[in-house]
């Protein structure tokens, strides 16, 4: 059983720590490399937004594999885990111009949104909704397990976030 109020409780502590900071990032930490990834901080924090943004992807294909046998979204993960050079190609570039497009700024209004919406949707969901799932390609994200339920789905992009959190480094003086 999903603990909703700890759900959203989380998502509100990402939406505070995503708009901390973006109102102290600078440009010099917004060009700064990251630990442990090819992008700059401006590119993580983007990336981070994705997750969230995924997610609400996510929830629509597992409840959909959901109605079709098991053995339907396990061949379909499959598939995807095949194609993980190229995803990850996409994965890495999809940042890279999202932020020149997007902007530092407006992702903080696109992130609130996001954010509103996943909420107002596990509001909707039923138990029963949230035991439904699908197959995923677990060499997609670390976080991305066999089987993951619409439960699993909705804590996912908050260890997601998390752990680029961690990746983030600070300004010089900061």
């Amino acid at each position: 059983m999903l603990d909703r109020r700890a759900v959203l409780d989380e998502y509100d502590r990402a939406r505070r720590t995503f708009h901390a900071l973006l109102d102290d990032a600078t440009p010099d930490f917004l060009a700064r490399p990251t630990s442990g990834t090819r992008w700059t901080n401006g590119q993580l924090l983007w990336h981070m937004f994705f997750g969230y943004l995924v997610t609400r992807v996510l929830l629509g294909l597992a409840r959909g594999f959901s109605r079709l046998p098991r053995r339907v979204s396990k061949a379909f993960a499959r598939v995807l885990d095949a194609g993980t050079r190229p995803f990850d190609v996409i994965n890495y570039l999809g940042p890279c111009g999202a932020l020149k497009v997007f902007g530092p700024r407006r992702v903080g209004v696109a992130f609130d949104r996001v954010i509103g919406s996943l909420e107002r949707r596990l509001a909707r969901e039923s138990e029963d909704d949230l035991a439904r799932g699908m197959h995923f390609p677990v060499r997609w994200d670390p976080f991305f397990q066999d089987f993951m339920s619409l439960a699993d789905l909705y804590r996912y992009p908050t260890q997601h976030f998390d752990f680029h959190r961690d990746q983030l480094m600070p300004d010089a003086g900061g």
